[in-house]
């Protein structure tokens, strides 16, 4: 049956590999397909991922990473579940994720499950009765069906299944109600036979679906044959084959009615109902005419319109089915309507097949009828009657709605509309809209009427919905938050409305929607449909300026450099409007492209003074604006000066004082403060000086005098201070500071005459301890030289003060000045220090003043006690931490005791450094001291720890162990001390091994294992064996018996008396590494140890221990699931020839990776356990070269036809043909040579071996192949070329279309079949080939018409001549045959040369007759020769006159003197064509021929010709030969000349006539020009006076014209008194054309 006639029509949506999904992944383990919305594909390689594939968008495949188990799609949207296994355990992980959100959704733990064995049933559950039905069955589907009297629909189960009973196989369909409904019509159980061919007998239905729209059953078997069934009879609509490939996956097309398919070539195929073949095919091809009705009915099809089969229900009375045509139903309708049987006139249009009552005549019809007072209107009877049916048309939706709107009952339309009752329209929606606006928009969302969406959107003021409806996919029915009930919208809109139509429409009414209106256009995908600055000109015309601002700010928030514009447009029109709005925004910082300059300047109009600083870039800006301190705030203004270069700023600085020096002066002082490093004091200084403003002089430096030591600030400012009157400042810097220049001060304060001169004694106080101590000297009495003192108290310099006195040992003196100065609260150290020394001196308790007091100086006052009491110096510099001095002032007077306290209590790594250095005299006596006095008595376990990290620093080993027995094992307080204990091991190991034993036995709280660790780095084996055994590690105990004792003996025999699992472990590692295999073995199995199952299998294999690795491998599968496992248990079976325990093996539940096994038995020899393996997991490619190692070809065979690949067919045909199984190889062969790529590889293998007979008939054999190709046509005709020359002809010429034409040439031309090779050429299009093998090889290949054909094509212009040449020395009858055909193609000069050289120009004539009218100069010399030659004058005349292209004058000079007449006349003739009147007159008047000399001179038109030609005739005494030539040459002859002659010559009487004729027509010229003068003088008169009348005309406007108006036309230049040259005549007003001068007819007389 054709496919355009089949009522199935299959069609390839997708390839999923084009997509670029890997074919070995097209599994039914890897696809998932739940629905025509999504295919799921999971890949595990090269990585884990899940590709989502969606039906709408197929090229556009979703690939993420994700690694499952499975993988779903949701049926109807983006949401996919996976199921993965828990890694370490036997538990699934359920996750469902939202793509779209991007989130997870849910999650689920599944409880452990056992793996089990698929078993081929079925389970019917009940989810009202929660049980369930076992199903013998291959694939079943649900589906919904209304049994007539039922108005519930009934649920139907349709299954197939396949059973075998007494060895013969059946198929059946059945069609069975679930849960049939008490007291109502049931459905009637169904079966029918399922057919399988002789082919397809162990085939069998892998999926069924169900066509809802058609009620068809569509069964799908494996090897891609389907069948369709009625839903309703379970009759047979339909079988064919559909795939070739394997089907294993399919999924409904609801839409359609049809179904999706997967194949395992990965082509997604759609199968859908072809409704235009479907009815006539079930009414003609099955003569089921009853089906053919009700699938037109039920689906809505063509091809009933002359059937029609109902029951109708008529008061009871049921009317068989009947067939009728459509005029009889027509017929019927009209009759009930006119017996006024309404209702079932309806019923009848409801059924009619296509709907062909259903028509808008009808509604007319029924709205015609009058209504009954009490009776239901005919036309509703009718609408009711078509709603129990189905949906209705658009026009009778709009009827029906018509009628509800009038009635009020909108409540109908909104039930009807859920059901999908109507069918909606434009016209429905405006409708409606009259009652209910929402309503109306559902109808224009369905009805797509896009624009009418739009306006109601608009008018409903949603306008952000326009946006998503004219882009997004509306799904489920739901537009914005409409929802459309029971139906299943997907529209896609894609419809662009005018959105400045729009958005002007909004800002009338609403400016603020219009702004949201705006953000969302703008945020559109692709950009916003409307330009920014036409939206915001918008705004701006209505004045809208904050609306305006907000959109602007809105979309320019990227700060883009293609806004600068609209930056700067958003920022002038807020500074001329709200300044303080363009004032925040330029505070905010978003923009950065818009003009500074232009901002700067309306900164500045608008008062935002500071913002016109920092835009302004030139200073002469900067300083017009800088002087409106008024308005600016200081603190900006001083951030501003920040901005501003060193130059800039001064210049502005003093700009400010010279506009307002009072105004400014505080300003310009911050900004001097807080710039000052920028601006340097001397500028600024100078800048106060220059302005003499002492003030600001003042409060300047005033900041900046406590961090300056220069004189002269200082000196400045105490002027500046003096100057303004701040004497008080003055009176303290003079006494405080110490960095103004004395002199120059004392001078300016002298000159200033200050009104109180303390300053002045303030300047120099230096010199008061030089005073003091020469008073001294002088015995001045002490209560004055204390009076002195203590009246300048403060301002005495105290550390000059007390050498003078200590050097007079006269300190004493000041005890008073010093303790008055300590109670006012001085910290001076010179003042404690000076205290100290008197305090000491007097012994008043000198060691709480230096252990109490903070404030002296632990150097100075412990040297002042050094010579007089050591221990108080130690107590100062123990109170200093003078570490230097202490350890000299105790070393010096063997003050050890004190030295060792104080190095514990210090703590410090250098000090004990110091003090331990070998190069320290004292170091003994002072470890003495630590050992015996300071560490013993210290409770601070930081001190003890700081000492013995100093030992252990010093590389004192031995003293450390002395000092840490003193501690440890002498039962101090750090006896037990963890760290202590470590450390004394740790020592001894270093310094006194010997001690080690003794201290592990005896000490119980050190580390373990880090010492154990310590004493085998310190290679003390024994002594770490003891640690570790001491603290019960074993492991590192038996490790160290290993490693460094390396004694497996002694770690066997601890081993036995641990019994640890972990000891055995390491015991067996290194039985292993010493290469005791089988005892590792045997240990690793002790140990219960599975971990090293790698090394053990490594190490097995390498000692050939295959038995033991078993016993081992069968405790390590307990223990751990692991595929290396399984797989090497398999491999050890295999080694030891246990081939029963592999079987036994691999039908339990493993994990082995049987692939990999099964290879490495194949690599390894172990065929029979290698033909095990693949055999169980149907690996059947590997198989079948095992089965060709065990020579099993047969087998072989049969694997490899389940394998179904290349490669492996090849191996077993090319080991079939090595075993000369040609009958076997060739099955193989067939499935091999339809592989283009491996068609070659096979007959090479062939040909190698001799088989050419067995190869040919391979060949021949896979001509009639359905996968056919080209390779193989062309291989055997190569084959037939070389072995089997007969046959070659005939297979060209029967496959020439499907032949590799290319390499068949080669072939031939090797073989040297010339005749096959010629046809090839000609097939192949390679004319010029052909034609040369033709030439070359002529005996054979030669055929003339053939060659005719080939020369007609060829590209090659040289072949051409090639040909003649061949023709014309082998087939010179032909030649002109040949050339008439190349007549078009060929130089024909090139061949005249060809045929002249060789003598043979005769031969062609017939060619040259032909092409003669090329006028070809070769042609035409060739012909005139042969036409002189033949003496045929009369087709030479006519070569002549035809085509001139030739040598005129040769051929004249050559037959000029013919001996023919007519040969000579024709020599006059060539004259006369080319130009040569005088040889042709000559030569015509030799021969007498005068009419043709004269016809020659009036040709000529020399006038000098015909004049000697009348004087030649006169000589001649010729007068009618005068006569005729003055006719003849009348244009040329002068009259006065020949009535002269005539005269003279007494010939008047001859020449009147020719006078007559004359004098006729010169009169006739005369009166034509009087005439034509007369005509045109008028003309020019009428002319001039039309002109003069235009410029009247324009004379009259001319006062209304403007000065600049160029003149009018013809007014001037030499055009306005008409003297100018005339104007070109009009057409037909100029001069008739003159009649010629010829002489004209004679009859005109």
């Amino acid at each position: 049956m054709a496919a355009a006639n089949a009522p199935i029509t299959m069609k390839e949506t997708l390839t999923l590999p084009s997509i670029g999904i890997n074919p070995q992944f097209i599994t039914f383990t890897n696809v998932t397909m739940e629905s025509d919305k999504y295919i799921c594909v999971r890949e595990t390689a090269p990585q884990n991922s899940v590709v989502i594939v969606d039906m709408n968008m197929p090229m556009q495949p979703l690939r993420r990473p994700i690694t499952a188990d499975s993988a779903l799609m949701n049926p109807n949207s983006r949401i996919l579940a996976l199921k993965a296994q828990l890694p370490g355990t036997t538990q699934d992980h359920l996750q469902i994720f939202n793509i779209e959100m991007k989130s997870k959704m849910k999650s689920h733990q599944m409880p452990e499950q056992r793996p089990q064995l698929v078993k081929g049933n079925m389970q019917l559950f009940s989810v009202d009765q929660q049980r369930s039905q076992a199903l013998e069955a291959h694939a079943a589907a649900f589906a919904s069906f209304k049994v007539t009297g039922n108005e519930n629909f009934s649920i139907l189960i349709s299954f197939a299944t396949k059973s075998s009973n007494a060895g013969q196989t059946t198929s059946k369909l059945h069609v069975i109600e679930l849960g049939a409904q008490p007291g109502k019509p049931s459905f009637s159980k169904k079966q029918a036979d399922l057919f399988f061919p002789p082919d397809f007998a162990d085939d069998f239905p892998v999926a069924m679906q169900i066509s809802h729209k058609y009620s068809l059953i569509y069964v799908i078997t494996k090897l891609g044959l389907l069948f369709v069934y009625d839903l309703e009879t379970a009759t047979a609509v339909y079988r064919n084959r559909i795939s070739p490939d394997p089907i294993f996956l399919t999924s409904e097309a609801s839409s359609v009615g049809g179904f999706y398919a997967i194949n395992r070539r990965g082509q997604v195929l759609l199968a859908t109902v072809n409704e235009a073949t479907i009815v006539p095919f079930v009414s003609g091809q099955l003569n089921n005419l009853e089906l053919a009705v009700n699938l037109a009915k039920r689906g809505n099809l063509p091809g009933a319109e002359n059937l029609f089969g109902t029951i109708l229900v008529l008061h009871n009375e049921t009317y068989a089915p009947a067939i009728l045509d459509i005029s009889q139903v027509v017929q019927r309708f009209q009759e009930l309507f006119a017996q006024t049987k309404y209702k079932e006139a309806a019923e009848l249009a409801a059924e009619s097949p296509q709907g062909i009552l259903r028509t808008p005549d009808t509604v007319a019809k029924f709205q015609s009828v009058p209504v009954q007072a009490g009776q239901t209107p005919p036309l509703l009877q009718y609408f009711g009657t078509l709603l129990t049916r189905g949906k209705l048309n658009a026009f009778e939706s709009l009827e029906l709605s018509r009628l509800v709107v009038n009635q009020n009952k909108k409540n109908l339309l909104e039930n009807w509309l859920a059901e999908d009752k109507l069918e909606c329209s434009e016209e429905l929606g405006d409708l409606v809209k009259t009652v209910d606006t929402d309503l109306a928009l559902k109808i224009y969302v369905k009805a797509r009427a896009t624009p009418k969406v739009v306006a109601a959107f608009a008018e409903r003021r949603e306008f952000d919905k326009i946006l998503v409806y004219s882009k997004q996919l509306w799904k489920n029915g739901s537009v914005a938050g409409l929802s459309m009930h029971n139906c299943d919208l997907l529209l896609q809109v894609g419809y662009t409305p005018d959105y400045l139509f729009l958005l002007q429409t909004i800002l009338r009414s609403d400016p603020q929607g219009a702004v949201n209106f705006s953000l969302m256009m703008a945020k559109m995908e692709g950009g916003c449909p409307v330009d920014y600055n036409t939206i915001t000109d918008l705004f701006l015309q209505r004045n809208l300026i904050r609306e305006a601002t907000a959109f602007l700010l809105d979309v320019l928030k990227p700060n883009l450099p293609e806004h600068a514009f609209l930056q700067t447009k958003v920022l002038e029109i807020n500074l001329v409007t709200f300044p303080n709005v363009a004032d925040a925004i330029l505070a905010n910082g978003m923009f950065s492209h818009y003009d500074r300059p232009r901002v700067a300047q309306l900164c500045e109009k608008a008062g935002l003074y500071v913002r016109a600083l920092q835009h302004y870039s030139e200073l002469p800006d900067i300083k017009r604006v800088i002087v409106n301190t008024h308005a600016i705030e200081p603190q900006s203004l001083v951030e501003f000066f920040g901005t501003l270069s060193r130059e800039w700023a001064l210049e502005c600085m003093k700009d400010l004082l010279l506009v307002n020096l009072r105004g400014n002066l505080q300003i310009i002082v911050q900004v001097a403060k807080e710039y000052s490093d920028q601006l340097g004091v001397d500028s600024c200084m100078k800048l106060f000086e220059q302005f003499k403003s002492y003030e600001g002089l003042y409060f300047f430096l005033g900041s900046y005098l406590s961090s300056s030591e220069d004189p002269d600030i200082h000196f400045k400012y105490i002027e500046a201070a003096a100057k303004t009157g701040q004497i008080k400042e003055v009176e303290r810097v003079t006494r405080e500071s110490n960095f103004y220049d004395a002199e120059k001060t004392k001078n300016f304060l002298m000159e200033v005459k200050l009104p109180d001169a303390r300053p002045l004694i303030n300047v120099n106080p230096g010199n008061a301890p030089l005073v003091v101590g020469q008073l001294l000297d002088d015995e001045c009495p002490e209560d004055f030289i204390k009076g002195l003192i203590l009246s300048v108290r403060s301002l005495l310099p105290v550390e000059p003060l007390v050498d003078e006195c200590e050097k007079r040992n006269r300190l004493r003196l000041l005890t008073q000045f010093l303790e008055h100065l300590v109670s006012e609260g001085s910290q001076d150290v010179h003042v404690h220090n000076a205290l100290g020394k008197i305090i000491i001196d007097s012994n008043n308790n000198p060691e709480h003043f230096l252990t109490t007091n903070p404030y002296y100086d632990s150097r100075v006052v412990g040297k002042y006690c050094e010579k007089r009491d050591p221990t108080l110096a130690v107590v100062a510099y123990r109170r200093g931490q003078c570490d230097e001095e202490l350890i000299n002032v105790t070393n010096r007077n063997s003050l050890f005791k004190l030295q060792a306290r104080y190095v514990v209590e210090r703590m410090d790594g250098d000090l004990w450094e110091k003090v331990l250095n070998p190069e320290n005299e004292y170091r003994r006596q002072l470890i003495d001291q630590v050992v015996s006095t300071a560490l013993p008595e210290s409770k601070s376990p930081e001190q003890v720890s700081a000492a013995v990290k100093a030992f252990m620093t010093a590389d004192l080993p031995h003293e450390l162990i002395e000092l840490l027995e003193k501690i440890v094992l002498q039962n101090s307080a750090f006896s037990g001390n963890f760290n202590l204990q470590n450390l004394l091991i740790l020592t001894a190991i270093k310094a006194d091994p010997s001690r080690v034993m003794d201290y592990i036995n005896r000490l119980d709280n050190f580390d373990g294992p880090a010492v154990g660790e310590v004493a085998v780095e310190a290679q003390l084996y024994e002594e770490a064996f003891a640690i570790f055994k001491k603290f019960n590690l074993n492991v590192q105990a038996v490790n160290v018996l290993l490693d460094n004792i390396q004694s497996i003996a002694r770690a066997v025999e601890f081993a036995f008396r641990v019994e640890e699992d972990a000891v055995w472990s390491q015991v067996a590692k290194a039985q292993l590494r010493e290469g005791l295999v089988s005892d590792a073995i045997e240990s690793f199995i002790r140990a219960d140890d599975a971990t090293q199952f790698l090394d053990v299998i490594r190490a097995s294999e390498d000692a050939d221990v295959y038995h033991d690795l078993v016993r081992y491998l069968l405790m390590v599968r307990q223990k751990t699931k692991e595929p290396k496992v399984d797989s090497e248990l398999i491999y050890a079976y295999a080694k030891i020839d246990r081939l029963g325990d592999i079987e036994e093996f691999i039908l339990m539940p493993n994990v082995a990776n049987l692939h990999n096994v099964g290879d490495r038995l194949y690599d390894e020899a172990l065929y029979e356990a290698a033909k095990i393996i693949y055999a169980f997991i149907s690996n059947w490619a590997k198989l079948a070269v095992t089965l060709v190692k065990l020579q099993q070809y047969q087998g072989a065979v049969d694997a490899a036809r389940k394998a179904n690949s290349s490669k492996t067919w090849k191996e077993v045909c090319f080991a079939c043909v090595d075993a000369e199984e040609f009958r076997l190889a060739q099955i193989c062969g067939l499935n091999i040579i339809v592989q283009v790529d491996d068609l070659e590889e096979v007959s090479e293998y062939y040909q190698n071996r001799g088989c050419f007979n067995e190869l040919i008939s391979l060949m021949e054999s896979g001509l009639g192949l359905e996968r056919a190709h080209m390779g193989i046509f062309t291989e055997l005709g190569v084959l037939y070329a070389r072995y089997r020359y007969e046959k070659l002809m005939e297979h060209i010429k029967l496959f020439s279309t499907r032949l590799n034409i290319p390499k068949l040439i080669r072939a031939c031309d090797e073989q040297q079949h010339w005749k096959e090779l010629t046809y090839l050429y000609i097939q192949y299009d390679e004319f010029d080939n052909a034609a040369t093998t033709v030439m070359n090889h002529s005996p054979d290949a030669w055929d003339h018409m053939q060659f005719k054909d080939i020369a007609v094509k060829v590209a090659n212009v040289e072949l051409y001549y090639k040909a003649v040449h061949f023709y014309l020395q082998e087939h010179p009858d032909l030649i002109n045959d040949l050339l008439n055909v190349l007549a078009l193609r060929v130089d024909h000069t090139r061949v005249v040369d060809i045929m002249r050289k060789a003598g043979h120009l005769h031969l062609v004539k017939p060619y040259m007759v032909a092409v003669q009218s090329n006028n070809v100069s070769a042609v035409n010399e060739a012909l005139n020769e042969i036409y002189v030659e033949e003496e045929d004058y009369d087709r030479l005349r006519e070569s002549i006159d035809m085509h001139d292209n030739f040598d005129q004058i040769g051929l004249a000079q050559k037959i000029e003197k013919h001996e023919l007449l007519e040969m000579r006349r024709v020599a006059a003739y060539i004259y006369k064509k080319a130009g040569r009147w005088k040889q042709s007159i000559a030569l015509s008047k030799k021969d007498n021929l005068y009419k043709d000399a004269m016809e020659t001179c009036s040709q000529s038109g020399d006038r000098e010709l015909a004049e000697e030609l009348l004087v030649y005739f006169i000589e001649q005494g010729k007068k009618e030969c005068f006569a005729s030539c003055l006719f003849v040459c009348y244009d040329l002859i002068r009259p006065d000349i020949a009535l002269e002659l005539a005269w003279m010559n007494n010939m008047i009487d001859f020449a009147f006539p020719y006078l007559l004729q004359f004098i006729r027509e010169y009169t006739g010229k005369v009166d034509e020009l009087i005439k034509g003068r007369i005509e045109q003088q008028s003309e020019m008169k009428a002319k001039e006076n039309e002109e003069k009348d235009v410029i009247k005309q324009q004379n009259m406007y001319a006062q209304l014209l403007p000065l600049a108006l160029p003149a009018p036309p013809g007014m001037g230049g030499a055009g306005m008194g008409g003297y100018g040259p005339p104007q070109p005549p009009m057409g037909g007003m100029g001069m008739p054309p003159m009649p010629p001068f010829g002489m004209p007819p004679m009859g005109s007389y």
